[in-house]
């Protein structure tokens, strides 16, 4: 077909993924139910757009899902998810470990499946899907520190076991020893881990001292250099997927020209990626071929949420405690029991096998196709009602107050743009309140599609927006004013708030 033909046809199904993304929101379905079935109407079963090649989906998958990635570094809040680090970090490395074990011999016990081919499914079904978790957050009101061990351990969990898999896949016929398995995932994790920790502190040092002629330029740098610290760590052997998380996590909390623009950019590009992937991944997906995979996905999903999850949380919870890193309460572990969703990683994820040849590979993937359907869809619209029977919820958790800006060079300060959110103290607080240090101003206030310049006297409301001038020097003083202020009021300082981001 003509290539205008194509453009037709992808703008389409973008437009009607994101129609599905709003049915998605109401009904409170995970969205990628939806872009899976489109896939599959798009697919043999309906349209009939062959697509069976498993290398090129493996590859266009681990891109979509190192965009998805970097999308949820670059929205991490670090003083969210700092406290929850360790525990994550005992999720996502131990944690995987035990499930896998756990799961491949529930696996080879109750339904008989060779000892290779259930570790290579217990592998690919190890991770929780960061894209499924990143956007069930978004819409569950959970404490910081529960809602960012998810948000971590979904961020950090897919290096390790995207290198077991493919470690698993490659050397099926002749598995690597315990040993010899651990060594190479550890030196691939170490390597991903300098690579990020390096491009990430470098990008963000060169954006905030490069004056881009465009703002629009600067998220598409900082997009581009989460890229570069992904491939740099794939071309040494390192985790490529560690790399561009840690790059994305420094460069989004650092405190670069349009922020805010950034992570919107990231949002559309990731949620683009996800329509992409989820689709490709219907497409390829045969569905007369399910039938047989529908009973042995049901028993392995089954263990895996009631049995393997909660076992390998409980284990991580206790060592946690032993360690003194961290304490999670039973009510804690039983919600990051049943919110381990899964989505695209481990669809993905069982084209590897697929497209190594492996034996069974194709019952593989039939099953997690099968389990990733049954089960998002079982989890994912009742987490809000399990948060709530286990009294889990903070409703009254307030948003962060987001700061925009961009560098006035010449005169050596900054615009900053504030956005007062839904029950911000800011709310009533009059401008002299603010107490901002002496080389900053508010000096124009939009209300309601109306700007104006304020007075000392005027009173903030929710939903304004106000933009306020500061010398570079006092910069950071004056984001920790307006947050503190944010969070307690004009009395903060009594409060001994600090605004610390």
């Amino acid at each position: 077909m003509p290539i205008d033909v194509w453009l037709l046809l992808g703008s389409v199904i973008v437009i009607a993924a994101i129609g599905s993304v709003r049915i998605a929101h109401r009904s409170g379905l995970p969205s990628l139910l939806l872009f899976l079935g489109l896939g599959l109407a798009l697919g043999d079963a309906g349209f009939g757009i062959p697509f069976s090649n498993p290398e090129l989906a493996r590859q266009i998958g681990m891109t979509a899902l190192a965009l998805i990635l970097a999308e949820g570094g670059l929205t991490t809040n670090w003083s969210h998810v700092k406290r929850s680090v360790p525990a994550a970090l005992i999720l996502a490395t131990v944690g995987v470990a035990v499930s896998i074990a756990f799961l491949a011999l529930l696996v080879h016990w109750l339904l008989g499946m060779e000892p290779t081919t259930a570790l290579i499914l217990a592998a690919v079904l190890a991770p929780t899907d960061a894209a499924a978790v990143f956007s069930v957050l978004r819409r569950l009101p959970l404490p910081p520190r529960l809602a960012g061990i998810l948000e971590a351990e979904s961020g950090f969990n897919d290096a390790p076991t995207v290198i077991a898999v493919v470690l698993l896949s490659t050397a099926a016929a002749n598995p690597p020893s315990v040993g010899s398995f651990v060594l190479e995932t550890t030196i691939e994790l170490l390597i991903g881990a300098v690579v990020g920790l390096v491009v990430g502190p470098a990008g963000a040092y060169a954006l905030r001292r490069v004056a881009l002629p465009a703002s629009g330029l600067n998220p598409i740098a900082a997009l581009a250099l989460t890229f570069v610290s992904y491939a740099g760590a794939v071309l040494l052997h390192g985790s490529g997927f560690l790399a561009i998380y840690l790059t994305a996590l420094i460069l989004g909390n650092s405190r670069l020209p349009h922020r805010a623009a950034t992570r919107g950019f990231a949002e559309g590009s990731a949620w683009l990626a996800q329509i992409g992937l989820f689709v490709m991944l219907g497409l390829l997906a045969t569905p007369k071929e399910m039938p047989s995979a529908i009973v042995p996905g049901l028993i392995t999903g089954t263990l895996l949420v009631l049995l393997v999850r909660p076992a390998s949380v409980a284990f991580c919870a206790l060592l946690a405690r032993v360690l003194r890193l961290s304490r999670i309460s039973w009510r804690e572990q039983a919600f990051l029991s049943w919110a381990g969703l899964r989505g695209a990683i481990p669809v993905v994820l069982a084209t590897i096998p697929w497209a190594e040849g492996v034996e069974g590979s194709k019952l593989i993937f039939n099953e997690v196709f099968i389990i990733v359907i049954v089960f998002t869809l079982l989890q994912g619209p009742t987490l809000p009602f399990v948060a709530k029977v286990l009294k889990v919820t903070a409703p009254g958790e307030a948003h962060d107050l987001e700061v925009e800006s961009a560098p006035l060079e010449e005169l050596n300060a900054d615009l900053l743009q504030v956005k007062v959110p839904p029950g911000s103290q800011l709310h009533g607080v009059e401008i002299f309140e603010l107490r901002l240090p002496a080389g900053a101003a508010v000096t124009l206030v939009v209300r309601e599609g109306r700007s104006f310049v304020p007075a000392e006297s005027t009173r903030i409301r929710s939903d304004d927006q106000l933009l306020v001038v500061a010398t570079a020097a006092c910069r950071d003083q004056v984001e920790r004013r307006l947050r503190a202020v944010s969070r307690r009021g004009k009395l903060a300082g009594w409060y001994r708030e600090q605004g610390v981001e």
